[in-house]
């Protein structure tokens, strides 16, 4: 990723990551599919920035034996009350390991990893479009833009009403929120984009932010580059060591004219949005 201009107010990333033990407080379901985990961490864990993620050691649980940590992205991160968050959805072997963990329990954690998110000072408004997993990323970034008196536009995509989360989450750091759903047809690519670009002739849109969704990253890149609008992706990527060095999340990447391969752990997870190839 290239690094931003000098202008920029970057969103710093903390201090060296560690390997760290922390204790759970809460493992609740939010719906379903997803659940909320918030463990107490050591200072450096609960420094985390907007955009980074932690590598979860997944115990042993019902009978599966997780062999790789999970990467996760950083849901909410307190130095004052000394928590770290996570949401995520329950479908593998690590996230079922880790939903049978219980208030008390302990979980190592490598982190915080990653380059997180960059905020330009002179933006007003950014928008920021979201499904799934991914706003979880993208919550930490919404509340960073308020601190820094950039006003948020939040668009939410979801297969149903009961499958939208996080509302609450972004409303409070006072982002204006859009629900649009699969079941009624309002997530449909079409129906976004004229959304976006309706904020966009409204002057709400000095930048796009995405995460969870190749569809709504390559709406947003088409966008971009029509409307001339700079944006950032987090990407999600497997991974082995979340260290760079075992190649294992190396993907393609623009850069120019050119086709260059990046490990998404080490150069991002944070990328430029032109730059990122679905």
């Amino acid at each position: 990723m290239k690094p931003p201009p000098e202008s920029s107010v970057v969103v710093p990333d903390s201090a060296q990551p560690a390997d760290l033990l922390s204790r759970v407080i809460s493992n609740d379901w939010v719906n379903a599919r997803y659940k909320h985990l918030v463990v107490a961490a050591p200072p450096q864990a609960a420094q985390a920035r907007p955009g980074q993620f932690f590598h979860l050691l997944c115990p042993d649980a019902g009978g599966e034996h997780p062999f790789f940590r999970r990467p996760m992205s950083c849901y909410g991160a307190s130095p004052r009350q000394g928590t770290v968050e996570f949401l995520y959805k329950v479908a593998g072997t690590g996230t079922r390991s880790l939903a049978s963990l219980v208030p008390g329990a302990t979980l190592p954690m490598l982190g915080p990893l990653g380059h997180g998110f960059s905020l330009e000072p002179a933006w007003r408004t950014i928008v920021v479009v979201g499904r799934g997993v991914g706003l979880a990323t993208l919550a930490p970034l919404a509340e960073a833009a308020a601190a820094a008196g950039i006003a948020v536009q939040a668009v939410f995509s979801a297969r149903d009403r009961d499958s939208v989360m996080s509302v609450e989450r972004f409303e409070a750091s006072g982002a204006r929120v859009t629900v649009v759903l699969d079941s009624d047809g309002s997530s449909d690519p079409a129906k976004v984009e004229a959304l976006l670009r309706r904020l966009h002739v409204q002057g709400m849109a000095d930048a796009f932010f995405t995460c969870g969704s190749t569809r709504l990253l390559v709406l947003l890149q088409r966008l971009g580059r029509e409307l001339g609008v700079p944006g950032q992706v987090a990407l999600e990527q497997q991974m082995a060591c979340g260290l760079g060095m075992c190649f294992c999340c190396v993907r393609p990447f623009r850069e120019d004219d050119e086709v260059v391969n990046r490990r998404v752990c080490w150069d991002g997870p944070v990328f430029d949005i032109q730059e990122a190839m679905p």
